[in-house]
């Protein structure tokens, strides 16, 4: 299966052109998000994906975000086996976002 993926720049100009299109979530535990997230992320951890499906919208693209891409990358995998076809998994997840220099801040 094809997982579409984007980086951080493209992330960024994503936020900077069409933010209100766009929704990021981020999947990891409570205890990694607590020490910094992309800013304004919702916080679905991976296990409660399939439970709170109903919460992730079908009208928005979707970018899916972890520590270094892996979970997030499964998460999408999921996803559009249940039908959604608007998820986008971030390459190097928040580790790629940080060493970028950009800045951690909460989610939403």
């Amino acid at each position: 299966m094809y997982i579409n993926e984007i980086d951080v720049g493209e992330l960024v100009n994503m936020l900077e052109t069409s933010a209100e299109k766009l929704e990021i979530i981020d999947v990891r535990e409570a205890q990694e998000v607590a020490r910094g997230a992309i800013p304004n992320a919702r916080h679905i951890p991976m296990a409660t994906i399939p439970l709170r499906l109903q919460e992730i919208s079908a009208d928005k693209q979707i970018v899916l975000v972890c520590r270094s891409g892996a979970r997030s990358g499964q998460c999408c995998a999921w996803l559009m086996q249940n039908g959604r076809d608007n998820v986008i998994n971030l390459r190097g997840g928040i580790m790629a976002w940080a060493s970028s220099g950009l800045q951690l801040g909460q989610t939403a």
